[in-house]
């Protein structure tokens, strides 16, 4: 199997296009109400959603991550552009040396800048 995407949804998706594409720039797709982006071999999508109403309750119970091998780099540039910065980069420790940054969206969703993991053996 393989992970191919996320859908974000939002009683506000306009809001939610437009600060992706501030980070992300112009949309792959706009269809039917949802706007996506390709990133790597995956899809972020973001579209209406009957169940969602306002702001994220809990913001990191689900945290879906992008891998970057700069992400001081990609983390400035997301910040210059606007992405709203939940924790600045840091590294990991604990055996894996890598970066990581925390964003959050205008919903309080969040999502991650992550240096590349190998697979647990």
């Amino acid at each position: 199997m393989k992970l191919i995407g996320i859908l974000i949804g939002s009683e506000n998706p306009e809001r939610l296009v437009e600060y992706y594409a501030r980070i992300f720039g112009a949309a792959g797709w706009v269809e039917g109400g949802y706007t996506g982006w390709q990133i790597g071999d995956g899809y972020v999508t973001v579209g209406p959603h009957d169940q969602v109403v306002g702001q994220s309750v809990h913001p990191g119970r689900v945290i879906w991550n992008i891998e970057s091998t700069d992400v001081p780099g990609d983390f400035a540039r997301f910040r210059d552009a606007g992405a709203i910065v939940v924790r600045e980069p840091y590294e990991m420790g604990e055996g894996y040396q890598g970066w990581i940054a925390t964003f959050a969206d205008p919903d309080d969703n969040y999502f991650q800048l992550m240096s590349p993991m190998s697979a647990p053996s």
